[in-house]
C-alpha cells in the first residue's frame, strides 16, 4: 500500500524551521564575531536601510510597519552601533539613516555565514538535491526581489 501524502500544514512548518535553523545558527555565529545583540528583527531592518540608506518612512515601508515602529528599531540598531542618523544631502528636512561601519560588517559576516551554512547544507544533502530544493522555491515563490517585510507580515 502506497504511504499517503502529508498532511498540507507540514510544508510551510518544515520551510519554516529550515529558515529557523539557518537563522539561530547564523546568529550563533554572529554572537561568537562580537555581534551579541543582533535579533533577526536587526537583520530585516540592515536589508531596508540598505547601502545607501533610508528614512525612518522607507524603512517602515520596505518593512511593512509603521514610521513609529521602524523608528523604535532604528533607534535600537543606533543604540547598538549599526546605525547613524545623519542629514540627508537631498532634503533639509529629513534624516537619512546609514548603516556604520559595525552595521556593514555584521550583513558582511552574515552572507559570509549564510554561504557557510548552505555548504554545510550541501554536505548532508547533496549539491544536487539543494539545488533542486532551490530550483523548486524559485518555480512556486513570485518572480520579486527578496522580501524584508517579515517583520510587518509577522505583525
Amino acid at each position: 500500500m502506497a504511504e499517503a501524502d502529508p498532511p498540507g500544514y507540514e510544508l510551510p512548518l518544515l520551510l519554516f524551521a529550515g529558515f529557523r535553523s539557518l537563522i539561530d545558527e547564523l546568529h550563533r555565529e554572529l554572537a561568537a564575531h562580537g555581534h551579541t545583540e543582533v535579533r533577526p528583527v536587526h537583520g530585516f531592518a540592515l536589508q531596508a536601510i540598505g547601502p545607501y540608506g533610508a528614512s525612518a518612512s522607507e524603512i517602515g515601508r520596505r518593512l511593512g510597519v509603521s514610521k513609529q515602529a521602524a523608528g523604535k528599531t532604528v533607534d535600537r540598531l543606533a543604540a547598538l552601533g549599526y546605525v547613524e542618523r545623519a542629514d540627508d544631502p537631498t532634503d533639509a528636512r529629513r534624516k537619512l539613516i546609514r548603516l556604520t561601519p559595525r552595521g556593514l560588517d555584521v550583513l558582511t559576516r552574515s552572507a559570509e555565514i549564510f554561504d557557510r551554512l548552505r555548504a554545510t547544507w550541501v554536505d548532508r544533502l547533496g549539491a544536487a538535491q539543494v539545488n533542486q530544493l532551490e530550483t523548486s522555491l524559485r518555480t512556486v515563490v513570485p518572480p520579486t526581489t527578496f522580501p524584508v517585510d517579515v517583520p510587518g507580515w509577522f505583525g
